[in-house]
């Protein structure tokens, strides 16, 4: 409410929007959208209100969540009933301190929703918007440009890309205007350093260590190897889901029902999903830090990649459970980091292998 309480009173200079907890370092969305929250909740002061409104925010998340699950017909119920039931620090999250994260997080799932309704174009408005919400849903764009090219083609893909800055510059617009390097590194900022205090996933490590440049630097070539790794699973899975999605509109065209019945095309949303849910995990594993908030970014597809392993279903619960326990202990100890780097580590092999 501080941060955007200055654009509200006419200041566009990034580098001059800021609260007690530091300078604005949120894309322009972000400003839009707790700019509304900030008059809707008498300027901040009605809490329960804004509560309320998460609490909307989270329902609607989770329906998209149980549509993807539901056309995917991979997770049985009792999953589904335990990704909604189990975590304490999610609710907390949502409902309780009110981040953007959500926010950025609900959008992309609308994305994923309507890319797999082959809506594209509106699509990639959407999930440009969740960016301009929060950086974090950029781990995605790997994947994304992936499946550009595999369902649409090269130049379709520019043409998607297109739409996705052009969200970006016309958001931007009046800070671009105002002073556009402050905007950018202000909201783009990739080389922030994060306090040691508030880590969940390197309190093992001192602060000078977490700090230095070159753990920075061998965190971004894993990131790097892991994306390169997993490519060609990656390219498979979407190129199968594109050539099944293009009988599926045969089919359609034809009007050949009794072809189309034998056919359950709704398994077809398995190919897309992974890749996506795959390429998050690997970008969580390798971040810089993790602070409590960014548990959300991959805690709903957490589930979807267990179930998506050769594991037992006791071994899937079991890494969930310690996965939740990591960002339940507040302040993070040197077991609980390592332990939640134990828990990503075996998630990606599992599915490493499954697909290999």
């Amino acid at each position: 409410m501080q941060e955007v309480d200055g654009f509200l009173n006419g200041t566009l200079d990034y580098q001059h929007l800021k609260g007690d907890t530091g300078p604005l370092v949120y894309p322009a969305g972000f400003v839009y959208i707790y700019s509304a929250l900030y008059f809707v909740t008498s300027h901040g002061r009605n809490i329960r209100l804004a509560q309320y409104i998460f609490l909307g925010l989270y329902l609607a998340q989770m329906s998209l969540v149980f549509r993807l699950y539901t056309k995917a017909e991979k997770l049985p119920p009792y999953a589904l009933a335990f990704l909604t039931l189990t975590s304490y620090r999610i609710h907390s999250i949502y409902v309780l301190r009110l981040f953007n994260d959500p926010i950025a997080v609900l959008l992309f799932y609308a994305s994923l929703n309507l890319f797999l309704a082959n809506r594209w174009s509106l699509g990639s408005v959407v999930y440009s918007l969740a960016v301009s919400v929060k950086m974090n849903i950029l781990l995605y764009a790997p994947c994304l440009l992936v499946a550009y090219l595999t369902n649409l083609g090269p130049i379709a893909t520019v043409a998607q890309l297109a739409v996705c800055a052009a969200v970006q510059l016309v958001l931007g617009a009046p800070f671009l205007y105002a002073n556009p390097v402050s905007y950018l590194r202000g909201s783009f900022d990739i080389g922030r350093v994060f306090e040691h205090k508030w880590t969940v996933n390197y309190r093992f490590l001192t602060r000078q260590a977490f700090e230095n440049r070159y753990f920075h630097i061998v965190l971004l070539g894993l990131h790097l190897y892991l994306l390169f790794k997993f490519l060609p699973f990656a390219r498979k899975y979407l190129e199968s889901y594109a050539k099944l999605n293009s009988v599926r509109r045969d089919l359609d065209k034809s009007k050949n029902s009794k072809v189309k019945a034998s056919i359950n095309f709704n398994r077809n949303t398995q190919l897309f999903l992974l890749p996506f849910f795959v390429t998050n995990l690997i970008g969580v594993a390798c971040a810089r830090s993790l602070h409590y908030q960014f548990y959300c970014w991959y805690f709903h597809s957490l589930v979807y990649l267990g179930f998506c392993t050769k594991y037992s279903k006791t071994l899937v619960f079991c890494l969930l459970g310690v996965i939740e326990l990591c960002w339940n202990t507040y302040p993070s100890t040197h077991l609980s980091s390592v332990l939640l780097h134990v828990c990503h580590a075996t998630l990606l092999i599992g599915v490493y292998k499954y697909t290999n």
